[in-house]
């Protein structure tokens, strides 16, 4: 058998690419960046975050969520 090769695209990090990006709960345009339109978060695998820039994110989105500054579900 004969497989088709797949190439990916080398993903990187933008917060460690750029120091002056920082994460913060209250940046609202910058974390609807890192959600579907259902609401749900996007793993770190797809928009190519290091874990431990994809940990920040993750919990200013809890943070945002908990003070109604985002919405826990999309209608």
């Amino acid at each position: 058998m004969h497989y088709q090769r797949r190439f990916q695209v080398k993903r990187f990090c933008k917060f460690c690419a750029d120091k002056s990006v920082s994460i913060d709960y209250k940046d609202i345009k910058m974390l609807r960046g890192y959600l579907t339109e259902k609401g749900k978060m996007i793993a770190g695998r797809m928009n190519g975050n290091c874990a431990r820039h994809q940990r920040a994110l993750t919990t200013a989105i809890k943070r945002a969520r908990n003070i109604a500054l985002l919405p826990f579900v999309e209608k």
